[in-house]
């Protein structure tokens, strides 16, 4: 067989299903063969590279499954390469194969030429270009083992046209399928660790945890709270780690840090004596730049990546592994111990009337009928027209410290998504169409700035074509609002060059063929907001919002 119709078969042999890409002069081949032999692959064409990894990355997120992208040469292999490195810093494997120009014509100007090994090697986990193509299928098997095992992260594989066209012993294209889902494998931590952070967290007084994203990613969620409950230990997460326990869990904290933590959570992190950080890299959003946890308090850390412990912080108790065999193995050494019901009614207690706290300050200006409308109103109306298992993918901009603070998480798991590490606009729009095409069965939710609505709307015309399940929500306030409250903030008001004029959201969407809304009234927003969502097929509301810069959003460094 050829190396185009290999490749297909190895992503079949790892069990992938659909693939997110746009076409280019040097994947013909292997969308040949995708066309003549793929044909339980599904290829969700998009608009943009960058775009089919988003939705690459999504994909992973809401289906345990790697997550596969692929672009041509050239301009195409630099346009995706911002959701390689999104996914990676983000522990979520996915795989992104860009054709290439043929090996007999590099160094000859050829049109499209760039060096794909280079450019993607210090970004990704595994890279690799197939210079041939009896190297094609180990190197296919290995990237699919290095996406999905350990620490997840990124792979590429550069693909020059004339392998896609030599030929393949057919007796070497076979593939392990557990590496097309993830944790592949798992690694549990030294016992000795596991028994020594277990005496710790006993003798603390005040124990903590704060959750990363990979509890979620291993499915630790119901080990945490079995650890947690048995130590009555308050639970905070940072963003990503939102989901390893749901809100209205009597121990759960809430997101903490600078972006989207309120003084009611930051006060939980200052009264700790112990912080537990589970697959949580302490940096600086987190942390707030390293002032909560306070020098001197006890850590124990558990993380897949060695490199990550003790990093930021003094480590009393190093876990090293995958974090639901991490926490299984810490419940099973905890000691014995005394009920102690009064302790347990005082932990409660005391979360409980923080969390009343921080509602009562959200709600005053939740219901509040001011123009234009608060983005806490925004938030309160979508928590009430939303199931609890929907969807929701934010931009790092507006939206995202306000969905930390005050979106409760109604049920452990993914449901919330926020491109937290790099925080790169345009990702919510075309990665919710990536969350669409793996859980078709929920309704999602895409909350956008108008400035990334800008960088992603040419996706909408995918949302309609595919018919995804996925309503678009506009934020517009027409400016760059994070950095508009920085100037303000930090630079005593000298705003420059961020603010544009305002578009009709509404009316762009409806030339892509959306059904389409605009508010701009409070008082709307509640049934504008259930039609959209009710609505079958894809849907936006264009909602004129307060600037960000007048808001008073949960930003630890503008509140200060």
């Amino acid at each position: 067989m050829t190396g185009a119709e290999a490749m297909v078969r190895l992503l079949e042999a790892h069990g992938v299903d659909t693939v997110f890409g746009l076409c280019g002069d040097t994947s013909l081949p292997f969308y040949d063969a995708l066309y003549r032999i793929g044909g339980s692959i599904r290829h969700v064409l998009t608009r943009d590279e960058r775009s089919a990894g988003y939705m690459a990355d999504v994909y992973a997120r809401v289906t345990n499954k790697i997550g596969v992208c692929e672009g041509p040469s050239g301009g195409g292999a630099t346009y995706i390469l911002p959701a390689l490195v999104e996914a990676g810093e983000s522990s979520i494997p996915i795989m992104a194969i860009t054709t290439d120009i043929g090996v007999a014509g590099r160094g000859r100007y050829t049109l499209t030429e760039l060096d794909q090994r280079a450019l993607y090697k210090p970004l990704t986990t595994y890279n690799e270009v197939i210079d041939t193509a009896e190297m094609l299928p180990r190197v296919v098997r290995r990237a699919f083992r290095e996406a999905t095992s350990g620490r997840c992260g990124s792979t590429h594989l550069g693909l020059p046209f004339d392998v896609q066209k030599q030929a393949v012993e057919e007796s070497d294209v076979w593939g392990d399928p557990r590496y097309g889902q993830f944790p592949a494998t798992r690694s549990g931590p030294d016992p000795a660790e596991v028994e020594t952070a277990a005496r710790l967290i006993v003798d603390a007084r005040n124990p903590v945890f704060i959750c990363g994203g990979g509890v979620v990613i291993s499915g630790a969620e119901a080990a945490l709270a079995a650890v947690a409950e048995a130590l009555d230990a308050p639970v905070a997460t940072t963003i990503s780690g939102q989901g390893s326990i749901a809100d209205d869990h009597p121990l759960a904290v809430g997101v903490v840090g600078s972006n989207g933590g309120t003084v009611e959570t930051r006060e939980c992190i200052a009264a700790a004596d112990l912080v537990v950080f589970v697959s949580c890299r302490a940096g600086s959003v987190t942390t707030e730049r390293w002032r909560y946890p306070t020098t001197g308090v006890k850590v124990v850390h558990i993380d897949a990546d060695p490199a990550v412990i003790g990093a930021n912080y003094p480590t009393d108790a190093a876990l090293v592994g995958d974090a639901r065999l991490a926490l299984e193995a810490l419940l099973a050494a905890l000691p014995e111990r005394p009920a102690d019901p009064e302790r347990a009614r005082s932990v409660r207690a005391a979360l409980a009337d923080a969390r009343a706290r921080k509602r009562e300050r959200f709600m005053a200006l939740a219901t509040s009928n001011e123009t234009p409308i608060r983005p806490e109103r925004v938030i309160a109306s979508l928590y009430a027209n939303t199931d609890p298992d929907t969807i929701i993918v934010a931009d790092p901009g507006t939206p995202c410290p306000y969905f930390s603070a005050y979106y409760d998480m109604r049920t452990t798991g993914r449901t919330f998504i926020s491109n937290r590490a790099h925080g790169a606009l345009g990702f919510a729009l075309p990665a919710s169409m990536g969350a669409a095409v793996g859980r078709p069965d929920v309704k999602t939710i895409a909350v956008s700035g108008d400035g990334s609505f800008a960088m992603g709307c040419g996706e909408l015309e995918t949302a309609v074509r595919l018919n995804l399940p996925v309503t678009f929500i506009t934020i517009s306030n027409a400016v760059f609002g994070w950095i508009k409250a920085g100037q303000k903030t930090g630079f005593n008001e000298r705003y420059y060059s961020v603010d544009f004029s305002r578009t009709d959201h509404a009316a762009v969407a409806a030339g892509f063929g959306l059904k389409t809304f605009r508010v701009t009234d409070p008082a709307e927003l509640d049934a504008t907001l259930k039609a959209a969502i009710e609505h079958d097929g894809p849907t936006l509301v264009d909602v004129i919002c307060q600037p960000l810069q007048e808001a008073a959003a949960p930003v630890s460094e503008w509140v200060a």
